[in-house]
């Protein structure tokens, strides 16, 4: 199962990407797993030197009692010291932010997000990448 976030491309140039850990709750879990999740307006920002996810929404489990998680609270993200370190240098930089790019399970089962160092597009530039993808699928079209 894998939740892509379709507007990150489309609104940023990204130039990195790592692989973070979440910390999730047990029916958050089994949320991601049925595929509900939604990216809307979400972002990272660092607090106190950890990397955290907010406005992500799981929508809660369908079978959870009363113990069902809250569906837009913060996360945390598990990253190594280094890759840290290199974010939030990065992130200080005017016009970069870190934007979640899919949740995904790895071949262990343990749910992870790609996160992307991304720089903001402008109007124009959102232009010519609609512009670039309409050409492709042209010459797609035409070499079949």
């Amino acid at each position: 199962m894998e939740i892509r976030n379709r507007s990150a491309y489309h609104d940023y140039f990204i130039e990195d990407k790592y692989d973070a850990g979440i910390v999730l709750a047990g029916t958050e879990v089994k949320s991601l797993r049925e595929g509900r999740a939604s990216f809307n307006d979400a972002y990272c920002f660092f607090h106190k030197g950890e990397l955290w996810v907010k406005s992500l929404h799981i929508t809660q489990y369908s079978h959870g009692t009363s113990n069902n998680h809250d569906p837009v609270q913060e996360r945390k993200l598990l990253l190594n010291k280094k890759e840290l370190r290199k974010l939030e240098a990065k992130t200080r930089e005017k016009g970069y932010a870190i934007i979640p790019l899919r949740i995904f399970f790895n071949e262990k089962g343990l749910a992870k997000m790609e996160i992307g160092l991304g720089k903001g597009k402008k109007l124009y530039d959102k232009r010519e990448t609609i512009k670039q993808r309409d050409t492709e699928r042209e010459l797609k079209r035409y070499t079949k």
